[in-house]
């Protein structure tokens, strides 16, 4: 692939995260922050030590010109680095063309970079987590998310250096059961993070996680959809209409 191509494809993936970034802020806007409020309301009469203390960023703030950024730039960001891997990926990981391609590298990408971290360390609204391990905290879900892609990359290549002698099929039943096997190792090995309180209600911690897993997978599907399509017409164009009254040559 020639470099042309991989700044297409890249300037594409930017755009299409930028589209998929607006459906994810609609689903986190609608289904997630009235959640985040109501977590808000069952933290701030636990909050009398910080009353006096001046606010930097008002909740409104918050909630629309600081969620619209952060998702946006998220988006556009991975859908970045996303194209790049698509342009390795095209062709290498079986006979998919441009569009199932990158379905399937967004399906990978959000089952790696978000549902195996998020299994493990759960995404938590305001009032779940002590301020003082926030440090530890985020370090653990960056490390789980790198360990997780880092083995899903190795199962692709793995599953493809198994295909000649077992069959796409067995090689790619092997490959999957080889990284679930070693990422239940990680979640067995890697400290448990259980700060919730006792009497924080389990239906809205239940409700704001699932909020949050419906963003991504909008995120990465929409992304999925619009990459593939802008992929497919960027390799695959349409051929040019034939005028009409002009003689087509017999092939010999």
């Amino acid at each position: 692939m020639n470099s042309a191509t991989v700044r297409n494809l890249l300037a594409r993936g930017m755009l299409a995260g930028l589209g998929a970034g607006v459906l994810a802020l609609l689903v986190a806007y609608f289904l997630g922050e009235p959640y985040v409020d109501s977590a808000i309301g069952l933290e701030e009469p636990h909050a009398h030590a910080h009353e006096h203390e001046a606010e930097l960023v008002s909740r409104t703030m918050q909630s629309t010109a600081g969620l619209t950024t952060g998702i946006l730039v998220y988006g556009v960001a991975f859908g970045g680095i996303a194209a790049l891997a698509y342009c390795f990926a095209l062709g290498r990981v079986g006979r998919f063309g441009p569009r199932a391609t990158a379905l399937l590298l967004s399906g990978i990408a959000l089952l790696a970079v978000y549902v195996v971290p998020f299994l493990k360390y759960p995404a938590n609204p305001p009032a779940v987590g002590a301020g003082d391990t926030i440090g530890r905290r985020t370090t653990l879900y960056f490390l789980m998310m790198v360990l997780s892609v880092l083995l899903a990359v190795a199962a692709v290549i793995a599953g493809r250096m198994l295909a000649p002698k077992l069959g796409a099929w067995y090689a790619t039943v092997v490959a999957v059961l080889g990284f679930a096997v070693v990422i239940g190792l990680a979640y067995a090995f890697l400290p448990t993070v259980n700060e919730v309180p006792s009497d924080f209600p389990a239906t809205l911690l239940w409700r704001f996680r699932m909020s949050a897993l419906a963003m991504q997978a909008t995120l990465w599907a929409g992304f999925g959809l619009a990459f593939g399509e802008l992929a497919e017409r960027l390799l695959r164009p349409d051929p040019a209409p034939v005028p009409v009254g002009t003689a087509v040559a017999a092939p010999r």
